[in-house]
């Protein structure tokens, strides 16, 4: 079989941004007069995209935020989190030795994420990660996103873009939005136990669950790639 094409979400699967969404979240609410969230409470809410994040934290601190009220407080959200994008965001232990492994391996690496491509190309290269991906897909970057299995088959195609037609591929992530992607795109996928869902990952029947990014060479074995 030859190598795969791996599809990683990015938040909660290869890096922890939390701390630096935390402090965009919490800069909105201030903004409203809110209460402060904190790191436990925020890391149920990411994974949805930026509206749905403030939206819940919204609710969390006091009430719903009618959708008319939506648009400034997603401005003020994303100013903050541009400037302070790497303050604190580090990528999970063993991330850039087992990517780094893969890529020798000859495997082909892309990134499918929801959050906003701008933003995305900005964290990758702060964190000194955008070397190993051959594509790297953020929302915005087509008209549809996860899960609608159209995104992770462009991502798949333009990973083996130069080698021809593409092949087989895997979703890595944490949360059921990767799973319903992979279900929904016909894939396997494998979650890490340490992102960011509100359901524990083992409870979500994926393929294969990690507790340990190094562990991912040897569930790609397991399951035959």
């Amino acid at each position: 079989m030859p190598a795969p094409a791996l599809i990683f979400d990015l938040d909660g699967t290869l890096v922890d941004t939390a701390p630096d969404l935390l402090g965009a979240t919490n800069a909105v609410l201030a903004a409203r007069n809110r209460p402060a969230i904190d790191t436990s409470t925020l890391r149920h809410m990411v994974g949805f995209g930026a509206k749905s994040l403030i939206g819940q934290a919204m609710e969390a601190s006091g009430a719903p935020v009618a959708e008319e009220e939506m648009a400034p407080l997603l401005d003020i959200f994303l100013d903050h989190y541009r400037s302070h994008i790497a303050d604190f965001s580090r990528s999970f232990p063993g991330v850039e030795t087992t990517l780094a492994k893969l890529k020798q391996d000859g495997a082909r690496l892309g990134v499918l994420t929801n959050k906003p491509q701008d933003l995305t190309d900005l964290l990758l290269p702060r964190l000194k990660l955008d070397g190993y991906f051959a594509a790297v897909y953020g929302a915005g970057r087509k008209p549809y996103g996860k899960p609608d299995p159209r995104i992770f088959h462009d991502v798949v195609a333009d990973v083996f873009a130069e080698e021809g037609p593409g092949g087989p591929a895997v979703m890595i992530g944490d949360s059921i939005t990767d799973l319903n992607t992979a279900r929904a795109a016909g894939v396997p996928i494998i979650l890490l136990s340490y992102g960011y869902t509100p359901v524990p990952a083992k409870e979500l029947g994926a393929d294969a669950v990690l507790d340990d990014f190094a562990a991912l060479p040897a569930a790609l074995k397991m399951l035959g790639f």
